[in-house]
């Protein structure tokens, strides 16, 4: 008599007709592409936000920032502005985030841009044909 575990082991055995579908992209929905896009750049954003802090860290601890300053103090002479007080986290994280902001702006609009583009171009093209498979 055969136990369960040597029936499945047989069923397992067995392969299954691979089935393939050719799929037809012919449509890409404006909304979802801005949400999408939206989050993929405030993730981008995040993303620049806490590298440019780390980085300013790791320079500001192994006196990078302090040695340039040095060096561009030499250059300028000692009247002019310190570069140490222009490279200050508050200075940095700032204009960080104002980058972080404009490409959020730029990636959404980008975003946006495609979809519209690829809908456009599908009346021309008739669509993008995709194959799937089960396996």
């Amino acid at each position: 008599m055969s136990t369960v575990a040597e029936k499945l082991q047989r069923k397992s055995q067995r392969q299954t007709p691979t089935k393939q579908v050719r799929l037809k992209l012919v449509y890409i929905d404006f909304w979802s592409a801005v949400k999408l896009s939206f989050l993929v750049a405030v993730c981008g954003a995040v993303l620049l936000l806490v590298a440019t802090f780390f980085i300013w860290i790791v320079l500001n601890s192994i006196g990078v920032i302090q040695d340039v300053d040095a060096v561009f103090a030499d250059i300028i002479g000692e009247d002019g502005p310190s570069l140490a007080s222009i490279l200050s986290l508050g200075q940095v994280m700032f204009f960080a985030t104002i980058v972080a902001l404009l490409n959020l702006v730029g990636g959404t609009a980008i975003g946006a841009i495609s979809a519209l583009l690829y809908n456009l171009s599908v009346r021309l093209t008739g669509g993008l044909l995709v194959g799937f498979t089960n396996n």
